[in-house]
């Protein structure tokens, strides 16, 4: 088993590396053969945790073209704090010993828009467990919208009435990823001493659906 610790900026290069390459069209495929299978049958030493939503566009290992144990996975839909994802998350820094943590939102992300659409009056009510994900995303639609109506000509001074439709969905999203990492922080104290201590980062990224860019927003730690 490896025992040698690559630094957060190391690992977050070879991540830009691997993204540019599948953005290219160049994919290598590394470390998906055979013998890599074998390799790993009896451990694992992953170079990075990503922490991303569910949608079935956002193939981890695909878009930073990597292979068999080089990422430790967590996904749920709008990429929202539980404790069964801090629980991995931590799992994956205190005993894999990865020097990364990388958050990745996307656009057009349904867990976003239903969000959004919740605001509207005569939105039809979710089902309790979608509703516990949504409620999530909810601070960063208000602030959204709320900045929005603000802007609006003519605005007044009670600025919490928007039309959900003209709610700029990116920026919701570039709000909820912001709080997400932010909610990691102030949940896992495991996660915050090691981010002070120098031996691990986190990354908060959008994925752009269309080019298959990955592009950092928030960066908490040494890189």
């Amino acid at each position: 088993m490896p025992t040698d610790r690559r630094t957060p900026a190391q690992v977050w290069r070879e991540m830009e590396r691997g993204n540019a390459r599948f953005v290219a069209g160049e994919p290598e495929h590394p470390r998906q053969d055979v013998e890599r299978r074998t390799e790993l049958a009896r451990f694992q030493a992953p170079h990075a945790a990503l922490f991303g939503c569910s949608d079935s566009r956002l193939a981890a290992e695909i878009i930073f073209d990597k292979g068999l144990g080089d990422l430790f996975v967590v996904r749920n839909a709008g990429q929202v704090i539980s404790d069964s994802v801090i629980g991995s998350l931590e799992y994956a820094v205190a005993v894999l010993k990865v020097p990364l943590i990388l958050v990745l939102g996307h656009d057009e992300c349904g867990a976003v828009a239903a969000a959004i659409t919740s605001v509207s009056s005569d939105a039809p009510p979710l089902p309790a467990h979608i509703r516990g994900l949504v409620d999530q995303i909810m601070p960063a639609v208000e602030r959204v919208r709320r900045a929005a109506a603000a802007a609006a000509p003519g605005s007044e001074s009670d600025a919490t009435v928007a039309d959900p439709g003209a709610i700029d969905a990116q920026e919701v999203g570039r709000e909820h990823l912001r709080d997400t990492v932010a909610a990691l922080l102030e949940a896992s104290e495991l996660i915050s001493d090691e981010v002070a201590a120098g031996t691990l980062a986190i990354v908060g990224a959008n994925y752009r659906l269309r080019e298959g860019r990955v592009v950092p927003d928030v960066v908490v730690g040494q890189l």
